[in-house]
């Protein structure tokens, strides 16, 4: 069974358990002749399941966009200041327009982590070449200090609880009808990556490569960096920042399928979305009827991934 399809097969228990589990109790069954079942389906259960999987998806995705970009396995928007830029123009908007409409929040948080995103890749190509593990230490680096920005300003504005929300405690609770069709955008601006993914593949190759064989790097360089920022700012916009995903599915993807983008991209979309719905499942089970946020289950999980695909030896052909 071919990978993309395994996995999506695996979505659909996933979905299923995801409707199921909450703190109302709900028959499917019933939903036809029960109000009261149907308004919890397709206001709460059904919405929320969707927001995760188009959540965890286009993480994925980003996350594989950016490792292009840079030419490097250990990065991801949540590690190169991406993240941390979004959640700043978000925290300007908060302050100068506290009533702007969502989708100026949107524009405001993706543009400032283009931004952000732009800074550190004008920042690695100072690098030496052969250093590949400054280019994550650098990424980590620039977290911090406009994570710390961020915070500052939070502080002295008392707005460190949604700062917390944006960066630190990722989570579907509040995810209902009207509140999550952002992530639909965030999902489109993923998938254009699939049709644009030989020409990042070629970008991973270097840019003198990429120039040799006729292809503008700058120009898709460009696309990445739209990529990589709207479905971050969304995601933050829409229910904080999640971390692993970017990192962690693109990298067991990669292991088991090689480096044609075209084919593994719709591997790692699946991947992505399986693997935040698990974890958003179990971190509904842990306290069951309290709820643990799916930030903090993935920071669990995730590290122990990231831990196993540093540890373990590479396939060999």
């Amino acid at each position: 069974m071919r990978p993309a399809l395994a996995l999506s097969l695996t979505l659909l228990p996933l979905s299923a358990a995801s409707l199921l589990i909450g703190a109302a109790d709900m028959n499917l069954a019933s939903v036809g002749t029960d109000p009261q079942a149907a308004l919890i389906l397709t206001v709460s259960r059904l919405p929320r399941t969707l927001a995760v999987i188009l959540t965890g998806a286009a993480l994925g995705i980003a996350g594989v966009v950016m490792q292009q970009l840079v030419r490097n396995r250990f990065v991801e928007p949540g590690t190169t200041g991406t993240a941390e830029s979004a959640a700043l123009g978000l925290l300007a908007i908060a302050l100068i327009a506290p009533a702007a409409p969502i989708w100026v929040k949107m524009m405001a948080a993706s543009l400032a982590a283009m931004a952000g995103t732009a800074l550190f890749l004008r920042l690695i190509r100072r690098l030496p070449a052969r250093e590949v593990l400054l280019v994550p230490l650098v990424g980590i680096v620039l977290s911090t200090i406009l994570g710390a920005m961020v915070t500052f300003i939070g502080w002295q504005t008392d707005l460190l609880q949604m700062i917390g929300i944006w960066l630190f405690t990722g989570e579907f609770s509040g995810v209902i009808a009207g509140r999550y069709e952002l992530l639909w955008i965030a999902a489109a601006a993923a998938a254009l990556a699939w049709f644009a993914a030989d020409r990042f593949a070629i970008l991973g190759l270097g840019e003198a490569a990429a120039t040799g064989l006729g292809l503008n790097p700058d120009a898709v360089m460009r696309l990445g960096l739209v990529v990589v920022a709207v479905v971050t700012a969304l995601v933050i916009v829409t229910v904080g920042m999640i971390p692993f995903i970017g990192l962690v599915v693109p990298n067991i993807v990669a292991r088991g399928m090689g480096d044609n983008l075209r084919a593994t991209l719709p591997v790692t979309a699946a991947g992505g979305a399986a693997l935040v719905l698990a974890c958003d499942i179990i971190g509904r089970l842990v306290r069951y009827p309290y709820e643990v946020p799916v930030g903090t289950v993935l920071g669990v999980v995730g590290s122990l991934l990231f831990l196993w695909l540093l540890y373990r030896e590479p396939a060999r052909g």
